[in-house]
């Protein structure tokens, strides 16, 4: 799954890509078989579009990357975990709606 706002994150890039950001990094962990995670999936490309150039988006595939995954302790998808530094600053776990997930956002952002 990919669209040009939301960034493919890995075990390998999520150092560059999370922890170095100067902006707040939105990871949205998920997996092929999670029916949440794929009716969360349109709620986090409007995110991602919305909030292009102020937050970058991106998404962990739990299975391919257990290593990341296993880092912040996901035990339920979906999970989506704000990060601020590289260090978590909000975690939302299972499907939420989107004016949720953009109260959490803006609490942070």
């Amino acid at each position: 799954m990919t669209t040009k706002n939301i960034v493919q994150v890995t075990d390998q890039n999520f150092e560059t890509t999370v922890s170095t950001s100067s902006q707040l990094v939105l990871v949205d962990f998920w997996a092929t078989w999670c029916a949440p995670c794929k009716m969360l999936r349109p709620v986090i490309e409007e995110l991602a579009t919305e909030y292009d150039g102020r937050m970058v988006v991106g998404e962990l595939d739990v299975d391919a990357n257990p290593i990341t995954a296993s880092k912040f302790t996901v035990l339920s998808i979906p999970s989506v975990i704000l990060f601020r530094a590289g260090k978590p600053a909000e975690r939302i776990v299972g499907y939420k709606p989107k004016a949720y997930l953009r109260q959490k956002i803006d609490g942070v952002i």
